[in-house]
């Protein structure tokens, strides 16, 4: 793998993708996503949302039309809708009213004690930390990840995690609320700087359409080369999706059937 390990910039990318579509055979594109820094600009090619589309959309939203119909989506403050995703992007700041659980007291938490303690829970960037978040398919994406994304079955996501471990062994750790998906695909991943398992919340679902059957899994950009090798190295060892089914065993019949075939047993 020393080629994939040199490359860098859009051929590293289109590795990556050609990587994850060979091994996990995603159902939708897998995803880059970047948090631009002050003074980098948005492509030209980026849909925004409130502009081209004439509406603010929920990250999840966002997600899923990048991942489902091929887009490059660029959102900034102006352009999302969710209170949730505001607050933890920083896009505005998070009001007591947020912060005390007032949105999760009631819907997710029995008590506002506990709705304090559930939006506590959830990954937050800082004002410094805050920028526009630009979501594109990852072999057309214009810019370095901060983040991958690949939303897939169990089994598929179950290949990525033995694939992120190869180089380094151990488990992935990784929490689940129930709750602002958005925030553990992106801050979490890049504040914990590794790998996660993502269970898509209740709004990914309602709002991303994101259906019953998905989890999604996400890595550091950083992790790139050795994702690529643990590709290779699990594929060489056996782990392979479409998960192989063991058939080398003889099949126990109905005693009817067992008794057809004792009888020709009797006439040989």
């Amino acid at each position: 793998m020393s080629e994939t390990i040199q490359t860098s910039g859009q051929e590293q990318r289109v590795l990556l993708h050609n990587e994850i579509e060979k091994h996990v055979r995603p159902d939708t594109f897998p995803l880059a996503i970047r948090v631009l820094r002050p003074g980098e600009e948005v492509s030209a090619k980026a849909k925004r949302p409130l502009r081209d589309l004439h509406v603010q959309l929920s990250i999840c939203q966002a997600i899923t039309m990048s991942r489902r119909y091929g887009w490059a989506i660029a959102l900034g403050g102006e352009d999302v809708s969710c209170p949730i995703a505001k607050a933890v992007f920083h896009f505005e700041e998070p009001l007591e009213f947020y912060t005390k659980g007032n949105l999760a007291h009631g819907m997710y938490a029995e008590t506002q004690a506990c709705g304090e303690l559930s939006e506590a829970a959830v990954p937050k960037f800082t004002k410094e930390e805050s920028g526009t978040i630009v979501v594109s398919p990852l072999n057309r994406a214009e810019f370095e990840p901060d983040v991958v994304v690949v939303y897939g079955n169990s089994a598929q996501v179950m290949r990525m995690v033995a694939v992120s471990l190869y180089k380094t062994g151990g488990a992935i750790t990784s929490e689940f609320s129930a709750r602002a998906d958005c925030a553990e695909l992106i801050i979490r991943t890049m504040q914990a700087d590794s790998a996660q398992v993502i269970l898509p919340c209740y709004g990914d679902r309602v709002f991303g359409q994101t259906y019953d059957h998905e989890m999604a899994f996400s890595f550091p950009y950083r992790m790139a080369s050795d994702v690529m090798e643990g590709f290779a190295g699990t594929h060489r060892g056996g782990v392979r999706y479409p998960i192989p089914s063991f058939l080398h065993y003889q099949a126990k019949y109905p005693a009817t059937y067992e008794k057809l075939n004792d009888m020709w047993k009797e006439q040989e």
